[in-house]
């Protein structure tokens, strides 16, 4: 007994819905609620965003702080905006690229300061230096970080430890200050001989 072969239209019709159960697989949106509305001492947030990544653009209208964070809340109350986990990239005037980051931050009115909190840190790839400390400030306006916590400074093999730290990323200037100590080791590179 022979069984008829399929014709088109059943060839073209498992075609397709051998297609269509591919692309169902491939389809990699997450449709699973949004996680509950935050809230804190500051009132009830007017907006909330998962994944969100945010621009700000200087006077010129070229982008300088650029902010990625799971979850971003605002109260209107204080105008301010709360980050989870941020990590952010500054552009200073000469485009060198310094990444910034914290378990917490906050924009505060306007979308400025920003602030880093828990196991804040800033580094200046181009510099080879690493800022860690609790709490860091930036001001985008100025392009000043500051930290009031004491801070650890390390540009290997050398590291600095000081209660306060200031930077001036479009000056190329940075400020350890108050009992400050380091660890200096001795270069070992062997001179070359002439």
């Amino acid at each position: 007994m022979r069984l008829p072969r399929p014709g088109f239209r059943t060839g073209l019709f498992l075609l397709l819905f051998a297609l269509g159960g591919g692309l169902a697989l491939l389809d990699t949106r997450d449709d699973s609620p949004p996680g509950p509305v935050p809230g804190s001492e500051a009132g009830e947030p007017d907006y909330y965003l998962e994944d969100a990544q945010l621009t700000r653009f200087d006077a010129q209208g070229r982008p300088h702080q650029r902010l990625d964070t799971p979850r971003l809340t605002h109260t209107p109350h204080d105008d301010v905006t709360r980050l989870e986990r941020p990590q952010g990239r500054l552009l200073d005037d000469s485009g060198r690229v310094w990444l910034a980051s914290g378990e917490r931050g906050t924009l505060g009115a306007g979308g400025n300061p920003l602030t880093l909190s828990g196991d804040a840190r800033l580094l200046a790839p181009a510099e080879r230096w690493q800022l860690d400390t609790e709490v860091l400030h930036f001001d985008a306006d100025s392009g000043h970080a500051w930290s009031d916590t004491p801070a650890l400074l390390r540009q290997p093999p050398q590291r600095m430890r000081g209660e306060r730290f200031d930077a001036w990323i479009n000056d190329s200037r940075a400020r350890l200050t108050d009992n400050v100590r380091g660890h200096h080791p001795p270069d070992t590179r062997e001179e070359p001989e002439s």
